[in-house]
């Protein structure tokens, strides 16, 4: 059942995505209800205001604020889609909130930028740098977060980026940060996407800003990449929540007649993942990219071989819901004696999961830190 969001605006039922048996976490935080309480006490909510929504994690403020059809940015899919089901729960219009990704133009000036920190600074940079040819010397900018989300870098990247800042009290451990425009700053080029050589290849692997692990190849794929399958009868291989693509496209280049699949919920990780796999292998070779709830959208059966590298992170908080999914997923995708390897932190503990579905799976490869599983499909 849908949990009642409680504000000045109105009350609300909202839900979380993916959805999930018995539900404990809410689909927004006391950052959302600060936010909302502090537009309506200082009455900065016009009817004419041009109002833009960014990092919205699951449509609480563009549904609390629809009646003024804000704009809403974000990089994920699950957030855009939460935003759709929530207006629909609550018998909203879905086209008063117009719902733009990442990497879309913004298209006009605001004057009321709200921000819900993102989980990554790189993002929230890369948004900043975006977002400043759209705001006027009056355009207000307010960033809302929990306190333990609001490092100092929050603030040195507000202030270098878009003016000085001044900062709320502290209310159910949420914080607001405020800045106006200062058209007097020089606000250098955009840094994003960054470019650096895949070790040990002749590939150039390219990361927008809320790309893991944008700088350099990090541990734990550089370990799936050392034990990646060989299947010569592999017709189509998935590589799920792909993130660069770097997975996808080494196993590629290991499985030349295989089609290979991109699935990302991050606009910015598909993106990646297909300039890299281009870039790489060439514009003859074939390949399918997608955004989306994993392999929601996919046929069944359509896969011989799914690898996958689930977050242990939704944003801000940590589980396993998403690798969850990503699995039960798989198995409804693979093709009778399909494969899907997983590499996850030995913490993890993946196989009881992947043992539950599947009724069996084995260890590929294992190290100090990580662990390497494959599952197969069988009658």
């Amino acid at each position: 059942m849908s949990e009642l969001l409680a504000v000045p605006q109105g009350e609300f039922a909202l839900d979380r995505l993916p959805k999930r048996p018995k539900e404990l976490l809410r689909a927004w935080d006391a950052a959302d209800e600060y936010m909302l309480e502090h537009l309506f006490e200082q009455q900065l909510l016009s009817a004419d205001a041009r109002i833009l929504i960014v990092n919205d994690s699951f449509g609480a403020l563009a549904v609390a604020l629809n009646d003024f059809q804000p704009c809403a940015m974000s990089d994920s899919w699950l957030s855009q889609q939460a935003t759709r089901l929530n207006l629909q729960i609550n018998n909203l219009p879905e086209n008063n909130v117009r719902l733009i990704n990442s990497l879309e133009a913004l298209g006009c000036v605001f004057d009321l930028v709200l921000i819900k920190a993102p989980k990554t600074l790189a993002l929230l940079e890369d948004q900043l740098i975006r977002l400043r040819a759209h705001l006027t010397p009056s355009s207000q900018i307010i960033v809302a977060g929990m306190i333990k989300n609001l490092p100092s870098s929050v603030w040195k990247l507000m202030e270098r980026l878009i003016g000085a800042t001044t900062t709320s009290l502290a209310r159910k451990k949420a914080r607001l940060i405020f800045a106006q425009a200062d058209t007097g700053l020089t606000i250098p080029a955009n840094p994003y996407p960054v470019i650096y050589q895949l070790e040990g290849t002749s590939y150039s692997i390219s990361n927008h800003a809320n790309v893991f692990s944008r700088d350099s190849l990090d541990i734990g794929t550089r370990f799936f990449l050392q034990h990646l399958p060989v299947n010569q009868d592999a017709g189509d291989i998935v590589d799920l929540g792909c993130g660069n693509g770097v997975v996808g496209l080494m196993t590629a280049a290991k499985n030349p007649d295989a089609t290979l699949h991109f699935v990302d919920e991050s606009f910015m990780a598909v993106a990646s993942a297909q300039d890299n796999f281009y870039r790489g292998l060439g514009q003859g070779r074939q390949a399918t990219f997608r955004v989306g709830d994993g392999l929601t959208d996919f046929d069944k059966p359509s896969a011989d071989l799914i690898l996958c590298n689930p977050p242990f992170h939704q944003q801000h908080t940590v589980g396993d819901q998403i690798a969850q999914s990503m699995f039960r997923q798989a198995r409804n995708v693979l093709r009778l004696g399909g494969e899907l390897w997983v590499i996850g932190n030995r913490h993890l503990n993946y196989h009881t999961d992947l043992k539950t579905l599947f009724g069996h799976c084995t260890v590929v490869a294992a190290n100090t830190k990580f662990v390497i599983w494959k599952a197969q499909l069988r009658k």
